[in-house]
């Protein structure tokens, strides 16, 4: 069948809109780069692993404590976040009532759609109060990984709901035939059919993490250093970027975005790792 002409306008109106994209995408990339070109020209790479310090103004570009406090704060949310999407996804699939799951879902989907910064507003007036009770100064570690553990749980629960439902049903009847109870069912047959796509919603879930800005910039303490301890402050390398660009200008100017292409090479790794894993769950 020949496409219509109203087929061929939208397949060159979406082509267009992808092309455009595209360019933006090249676009961003090019300009990072150039705008880093400058200090890594004359300090090079090595300045940012080897110098003793971050110091702009001195000409120390050590990015160890930053890259740290980002990893730290990803991992431990990413580790909070995957149990707990998993199960929820497990909850509102397989265990509750219609009801009460289409209300659930109804309210994951909402925690998805709260801004950033409401998250960071509540963390700081109640979740750094309540964690300065047990150890000051409040503003840590342990406070990002929370807000975080919340901000990307929607993605996970739900990225894992919709790979649950594709598991195919002559897979349930199979276990049901065999006399499986509900859990090993779950356990024994969805879980693995269905783990490519929860390992999409993880990678997916990290990427998120590793750029959110505002949120943790309110509620991890922004204190350049390694962390030793849950309960110590740190900066990420999103939090440096905002904190430091009003006022930055030179090699310093230039070393915040040398953060900028860290930073969009390991979410640009994240969306490859995806991508790839997508790839395996259609062919499976």
């Amino acid at each position: 069948m020949s496409p219509s002409h109203g087929d061929l306008l939208w397949r060159w109106l979406l082509t267009i809109i992808a092309m455009i994209t595209g360019i933006i995408v090249v676009v961003i990339t090019v300009f990072l780069f150039s705008e880093a070109s400058t200090v890594l020209q004359e300090v090079g790479w090595g300045a940012f692993f080897l110098d003793p310090s971050w110091h702009p103004q001195e000409q120390f570009f050590n990015l160890i404590p930053m890259l740290l406090g980002t990893l730290s704060v990803t991992v431990g949310a990413v580790f909070l976040a995957i149990p707990l999407g998993v199960a929820s996804a497990i909850f509102t699939q397989y265990y509750a009532p219609r009801g009460v799951a289409y209300v659930y879902r109804q309210l994951i989907e909402l925690l998805a759609g709260i801004p950033s910064v409401v998250y960071g507003f509540w963390g700081l007036v109640v979740l750094v109060p309540l964690i300065n009770r047990f150890q000051a100064p409040g503003t840590s570690l342990l406070a990002g990984m929370v807000i975080l553990t919340l901000m990307i749980l929607p993605t996970v629960a739900l990225t894992a709901e919709a790979s649950f439902e594709e598991v195919p049903w002559e897979y349930r009847q199979g276990a049901i035939a065999l006399g499986l109870s509900k859990w090993a069912m779950i356990w024994g047959v969805i879980l693995p059919v269905a783990k490519s796509g929860v390992m999409t919603g993880f990678i997916l879930a990290t990427g998120r993490a590793l750029g959110e800005t505002m949120a943790v910039l309110m509620v991890c303490g922004n204190v350049v250093q390694v962390p030793d301890s849950f309960f110590a402050p740190v900066r990420t390398l999103t939090a440096n970027i905002a904190l430091e660009m009003a006022y930055a200008t030179g090699n310093h100017r230039s070393a915040l975005f040398v953060s900028g292409l860290w930073l969009m090479g390991a979410i640009a790794l994240m969306v490859l790792i995806a991508e790839i894993m997508r790839d395996q769950n259609v062919k499976l």
